[in-house]
């Protein structure tokens, strides 16, 4: 029933969400990535267009260009050509004295009159077209007064004359046709030189532009994809509690509410669990507390003297019965710090005096190991909450007990580091697995070295100690040593962290 009611809770979330939010992103990821490549290429593509038509310009003036050029060029040669062919057939018909050798002067003369026309039509500078016109209009007067005297080629000396006049101007035309042509060659390669600066221009600008619009595509494409990658590392650490929200289209929102929901699921489970722990360990509480009585009624004789295998074995059952009891009041600590933060009730304490309390606790086991503890810390006074400190204490202390072998040794130093208290604990046992040093933080996680002798515990000493550590402002860390064994270092500031704050 609880299922249900959670996926129908989720299923009416995109559609209330959907109706009040401004669409900003295409509803499929797909689309948004062929949105995004469209918008980044566009640009480009814009560019390549403008520089082909540019380009084609280009071309298309360089060839009007050069065919100007060779109108030009092939014309001043005609002009020349049939000048001097005008002249050369009035200087034949005039030293033979032979109208017949007139038919090459009409010749060129046509010939001379279709160029000049077509050069006419050419779009010539105002100077170079009254010039032809002057040429064309000399060499007219000429043909007419040939035409009137063409019985008498006796009589051509004047016109002969007019032909080096007109013979100049048409070499000053061939000049002026020169100098046009250089002038639009060099317009042209100016144009070619602007054309490639504008290209170059646009380029310049262009790049920074699609990178800036690929940037800025990447980052929306991977948004989304990075909150989810958050949110699913988030939950593999068991941070539950903050909402799960996912930007970007429909397909990834709704993948980011399906996480979201699978996050509450998660937390309603972990709520259930330290519920259960909690409950369970107040009921094993109770009769684990008759069980300790009566064994402690036993050891002391109250009923009567014991023989020594009797002794023996209510010895066993007090020994069991404070195992039993540190498992069940680890497993509350830990219920307790899940359900809401740790509380701390500070005051004035000596370190030294928490850590000869702890030894004391842990004395039977010590004894039982014939261990020998190497003391080296002074008179710290500090404020803290001294049951957690020495939960804290107990807690690295029995590992490193635990761990140490038989007759082996276990070295607790403490000084002040600046503002911090500093404490190490290190046993001579065999150390930390490579594959637990990441790993031994974590509740009810057991290490891969654990003495055959000894029933394994619930795996929250540590992960209990360094919660309350935090709480303190201080931490807990696993110091790799050289020589084998485990050293842990708590460090705990020395003023109050809240008020500091």
């Amino acid at each position: 029933m609880g299922l249900y009611t959670e996926t129908a809770e989720f299923s009416t979330e995109p559609s209330n969400f959907n109706v009040n939010k401004i669409q900003r992103y295409p509803k499929s990821f797909l689309k948004l990535i062929l949105f995004g490549f469209s918008l980044v290429g566009i640009p480009l593509i814009l560019a390549l267009i403008n520089s082909a038509i540019t380009i084609d310009n280009l071309a298309a003036q360089s060839r009007d260009t050069v065919y100007q050029a060779t109108q030009i060029t092939h014309g001043n040669r005609v002009l020349v050509d049939e000048t001097l062919a005008m002249e050369r057939s009035l200087s034949q018909a005039l030293i033979l004295s032979d109208s017949s050798l007139l038919e090459g002067y009409f010749l060129a003369h046509k010939k001379f009159d279709t160029m000049a026309g077509k050069l006419t039509d050419l779009p010539l500078p105002t100077e170079q077209k009254l010039l032809l016109k002057k040429i064309r209009l000399s060499e007219a007067i000429v043909y007419k007064s040939i035409l009137e005297a063409k019985d008498s080629p006796t009589n051509f000396h004047d016109q002969i004359n007019a032909f080096s006049n007109i013979l100049a101007s048409v070499k000053d035309f061939t000049v002026m046709g020169n100098i046009l042509i250089n002038q639009e060659v060099d317009k042209m390669l100016e144009t070619a030189n602007q054309t490639r600066t504008n290209v170059g221009v646009q380029l310049i600008a262009l790049i920074p532009f699609v990178i800036a619009l690929a940037v800025i595509f990447s980052i929306a494409i991977t948004r989304p994809i990075r909150q989810i990658d958050e949110a699913i590392y988030n939950m593999g650490q068991g941070q539950l509690s903050k909402p799960i929200h996912v930007g970007g289209p429909q397909s990834l929102e709704y993948l980011g509410n399906r996480l979201d929901w699978m996050r509450r699921r998660l937390l309603k489970l972990e709520e259930q669990k330290i519920q259960f722990l909690r409950h369970v360990s107040h009921e094993l509480k109770t009769p684990l507390t008759a069980i300790r009585e009566g064994a402690d009624l036993l050891a002391e004789g109250v009923t009567g003297n014991l023989s020594k295998q009797q002794q023996l074995i209510a010895d066993i059952l007090h020994s069991s019965s404070l195992q039993l009891q540190k498992r069940i009041e680890d497993l509350l600590s830990y219920s307790a710090i899940q359900a809401e933060k740790t509380t701390l009730v500070k005051n004035t304490v000596n370190l030294s005096k928490i850590i000869d309390h702890v030894l004391q606790n842990q004395n039977l086991s010590i004894m039982s190991k014939e261990l020998t503890i190497n003391r080296n810390y002074p008179d710290l006074i500090f404020e803290c909450d001294e049951d957690k400190i020495q939960i804290i204490l107990d807690n690295i202390l029995s590992n490193a007990v635990k761990f140490s072998p038989v007759k082996g040794h276990i070295d607790i130093h403490a000084a002040k580091n600046n503002e911090y208290i500093q404490v190490d604990i290190v046993d001579a046992g065999v150390g930390i697995h490579d594959t637990d040093k990441e790993k031994i933080f974590e509740p009810f996680y057991q290490g891969q070295f654990v003495p055959n002798a000894h029933v394994r515990g619930t795996g929250l000493g540590l992960s209990i100690a360094r919660e309350f550590a935090l709480a303190h402002g201080g931490d807990i860390k696993f110091i790799q040593q050289t020589e084998g064994g485990a050293c842990f270092r708590l460090i705990l500031p020395i003023s109050d962290i809240e008020e500091a704050l």
